[in-house]
């Protein structure tokens, strides 16, 4: 990973080293300064709603940057494309992360070192293609360019998201490779940025005052960055990372819908969870329901839901199945969450079990989800009467 890093920093050095030896017109340095104008305005604008994002849920810092560095792309030479991207940088690392003990400067140095590798791959497309010398001699682009600023587009993407992936798989543990290229929100926000560097390049050509206006549009994007944020954070148990109880249900209700065989739902509660809270204290308790969560999602298939459904309590749908799959499962779950390992601040070990009640629909008489929860949660409770630490299934 070191020689990763080290590598793609000396790179950048030896670009701006073959890039320097061109000295830019003065038109392109106007170009670079108004760019500068807007993008640090904008940055310095949204940082207080990244501030909010970050602190409400620990999200990574969004700064939308590739909006003005691939419009550098389109527009300036290599060398000022770098400069701007070091300006960019600089800027963050002053407002955000020389407070932010966990992003030490090496960090914030190999981002922008990414990035300015990405923006030199698209704007070497674009130069290739001379996108680049079409738009700057005043010529209307047509499909050809376009075909070629997508392309440069793509190429920006690809190249960071290697890189950055690439580190990521180094050095943190994923459960999907998939993951390492980020989710689909990510990568729409991404696509986003890069559309909205189109026009602040075409701005930069035609109109250089008009690129000052995209700060509201950047900015906008920002707070719809943070609605998504708000949103999820509605749908989702703080504590465990699971869908809260009205979510669950709520996309618990359409698999139902859409599922044409047996559905099973698993109603699972901790044993003596408030002996736990009583003995160690809530954020022992609080570790444990977070543990636990996470055996629920690996245990369970893809496609399953799960959520805490309140207090000790979780619950878990299984489309497509039948009755030996669901005690199968259950057992499972049950198996795992009894060989957890969670331990006090003090190093005392805690003992955990759960008891899972099990229902199947339409197996069971009860014609909607309410009623099939009903059945599961009578199933647990039966269970608990029976002495704990067991799977019961409604109806036998």
């Amino acid at each position: 990973m070191r020689v990763l890093v080290l590598g793609v920093v000396l790179a950048v050095f030896v670009l701006v080293a073959l890039a320097a030896r061109t000295a830019p017109a003065l038109g392109e340095w106007m170009a670079a300064g108004w760019l500068a104008a807007a993008a640090l305005p904008h940055l310095h604008a949204s940082h207080w709603i990244q501030r909010c994002r970050r602190d409400r849920a620990g999200t990574p810092y969004v700064d939308l940057c590739s909006v003005w560095i691939f419009a550098g792309a389109i527009v300036l030479p290599l060398v000022l494309e770098l400069a701007l991207v070091a300006v960019l940088y600089a800027h963050r690392w002053a407002l955000v992360n020389r407070f932010d003990a966990v992003r030490p400067p090496h960090r914030t140095v190999f981002t922008a070192a990414t990035l300015a590798l990405s923006a030199a791959a698209a704007a070497t497309v674009l130069r290739l293609s001379d996108v680049q010398d079409h738009l700057a001699g005043g010529a209307r682009p047509g499909w050809v360019d376009l075909a070629a600023v997508v392309v440069a587009a793509a190429v920006q993407w690809v190249v960071n998201t290697v890189l950055v992936g690439t580190v990521i798989a180094w050095t943190v543990t994923v459960e999907h490779p998939r993951l390492l290229l980020g989710s689909a929100s990510d990568n729409l926000l991404e696509m986003g940025q890069l559309a909205l560097g189109v026009f602040v390049a075409l701005a930069l050509l035609w109109w250089p005052p008009a690129t000052l206006l995209m700060i509201i549009p950047t900015f906008a994007l920002h707070q719809c960055v943070q609605l998504d944020q708000l949103k999820l954070a509605a749908r989702t148990d703080q504590r465990t990372g699971l869908l809260n109880a009205i979510a669950w249900h709520e996309q618990a209700e359409r698999a139902l819908q859409r599922t044409r065989g047996l559905v099973g739902v698993l109603m699972i509660d901790l044993d003596w969870f408030k002996r736990i809270n009583d003995t160690h204290g809530h954020p022992v308790g609080d570790d444990v329901l977070a543990a636990v969560a996470t055996v629920l999602t690996r245990a369970v298939r893809r496609g399953d839901t799960v959520g805490r459904y309140g207090g000790e309590e979780f619950a878990v749908l299984l489309p497509e199945v039948d009755e030996a799959e669901v005690r199968a499962i259950a057992e499972r779950i049950r198996l795992r969450i009894r060989a957890l390992r969670v331990s006090t601040p003090r190093g005392e070990p805690v003992t955990l079990s759960a008891t899972i009640g099990a229902a199947l629909h339409p197996a069971m008489p009860e014609a909607d989800l309410d009623g099939v929860i009903r059945a599961a949660d009578d199933a647990l409770y039966a269970g608990k009467k029976a002495g704990r630490d067991r799977v019961a299934l409604a109806g036998l």
